[in-house]
C-alpha cells in the first residue's frame, strides 16, 4: 500500500515584503477580530485609522530591514529544513495570516497537490487566541469552502517541546560561557506582549510562555549552567490599553539602575523579524545605553536550529500530548484542540 501523502502547513503571522504594503498589513492586523475585539463596522473603520496613522512609524521600522520584513524568508528556510527531514511523502506549505502568502492561496496549493492528510503545525509554541486560534478560524473559512475534504490534524501549541526548549539553552549556555565571571548580569526572557484584557478573558498564552521558560532553566541546570538572576519580561505593546507585565524595557531601566548587564533571550519568536531584528536589537540595546547597563547581548531566535527542527518533525510525526487532534476538548497544556 502507497504511503499517505501529508501536506504540513506552517502557521506564521508575515510581514510587508515593501514599503508600500506596511499599510494593508496593518490593515489586515488589525482587522482581525482576534485583534480588535468589536463588531465589524466599527473594528473595520479603526482598523482603516490605525494603519494608516501607524503605517510611516512601522515604515521607518522595516527601512532597518531593506524594505521589507524577512519573516517569509526565514519561514520558507524553516519549511524546507523540516521537509528534508520529514522524507518524501511530506511537502510543507506556509500560511501567512496577514500578508503573502495568504491562507486563502495555501489551501488552494494543497488542494493541487492533493495530499491524504493535513497537518497543521502554528509556528507560535505558545498558544494564543490571537495567534494561533485566529489561523485557525481562517483556516476553517477557507477549507470549508473546499469540495473535498481532507482529513486534518492540528498541533495547538508547544511550549515545552524538548528540541524547542533545547535549542533556546544551548544559544543561551554559549552566550554565557563566554561571559566573564566578575561580570553581573540578569537574564530577561522576553515575549511579545497581549493587552491584559485578553488574559483575563481566560487566554492561556503566559501560561504558556512561563512553561517553557521553567523548561529552559531546567535544561540550563543539566547542562550545569544555573541562572540565579531572571525575570519574565513582555515587548511590543501599543495602544492605551494595560498589557501584561513586566515590561521588557522597564526591566531594561531597572538593570540600568542596578548597574546588572542584560542578556535578552526571545521566547516565543522561532523567526527574526522586526520584534527581534530593530526593537532588539536597535531600539532596546540604545535604551540599554542611555540608563547606564554595563553590556547588553541579545541571543539569535530557534529560527532552523536542528534541534528546533526536528522537534517539529517529531510533532509532525508523533500523537503526544501536546498533539492536539481536530476536536472541541482542551488539551493537557492549556492550549485548545481546533
Amino acid at each position: 500500500m502507497a504511503s499517505q501523502r501529508v501536506a504540513v502547513v506552517l502557521f506564521n503571522l508575515g510581514g510587508p515584503d515593501s514599503l508600500q504594503s506596511v499599510e494593508p498589513f496593518l490593515y489586515n492586523l488589525f482587522k482581525d477580530p482576534a485583534i480588535l475585539r468589536l463588531p465589524w463596522g466599527i473594528r473595520h473603520g479603526l482598523a482603516k485609522i490605525i494603519s494608516k496613522r501607524r503605517a510611516p512609524q512601522a515604515q521607518e521600522i522595516y527601512k532597518h530591514l531593506g524594505g521589507a520584513s524577512p519573516l517569509l524568508e526565514n519561514t520558507e528556510t524553516q519549511a524546507r529544513a523540516l521537509e528534508k527531514i520529514l522524507g518524501e511523502n511530506y511537502k510543507v506549505f506556509i500560511g501567512m495570516r496577514y500578508w503573502r502568502p495568504r491562507l486563502e492561496e495555501t489551501v488552494e496549493q494543497i488542494k493541487e497537490w492533493n495530499p491524504d492528510k493535513v497537518v497543521l503545525l502554528p509556528l507560535y509554541p505558545q498558544f494564543s487566541t490571537t495567534t494561533t486560534q485566529s489561523s485557525l478560524d481562517e483556516w476553517k473559512e477557507y477549507s470549508r469552502q473546499q469540495e473535498r475534504v481532507i482529513p486534518t490534524e492540528v498541533i495547538c501549541c508547544y511550549p515545552e517541546e524538548g528540541g524547542f526548549v533545547r535549542a533556546i539553552a544551548q544559544r543561551l549556555a554559549d552566550q554565557l560561557k563566554s561571559l566573564k565571571p566578575s561580570k553581573s548580569y540578569r537574564v530577561l526572557f522576553t515575549a511579545h506582549g497581549l493587552p491584559q484584557k485578553i488574559v483575563d478573558g481566560g487566554d492561556p498564552y503566559p501560561k504558556h510562555v512561563e512553561m517553557t521558560i521553567s523548561a529552559v532553566l531546567k535544561e540550563l541546570t543539566r547542562l550545569e549552567i544555573p541562572i540565579e538572576d531572571w525575570v519574565t519580561c513582555y515587548q511590543s505593546r501599543v495602544g492605551p490599553l494595560s498589557w501584561i507585565r513586566p515590561y521588557t524595557d522597564d526591566e531594561i531601566h531597572r538593570a540600568g539602575r542596578e548597574g546588572l548587564g542584560v542578556v535578552i533571550v526571545p521566547v516565543a519568536f522561532v523567526s527574526e523579524h522586526s520584534e527581534t531584528l530593530v526593537e532588539l536589537d536597535i531600539e532596546y540595546r540604545a535604551l540599554a545605553k542611555r540608563v547606564g547597563v554595563p553590556f547588553y547581548h541579545r541571543i539569535p531566535t530557534v529560527s532552523d536550529h536542528p534541534d528546533f527542527i526536528q522537534s517539529l518533525a517529531r510533532l509532525v510525526k508523533d500523537e503526544k500530548e501536546t498533539v492536539c487532534i481536530a476536536g472541541d476538548k482542551q488539551c493537557t497544556c492549556g492550549g485548545y484542540r481546533g
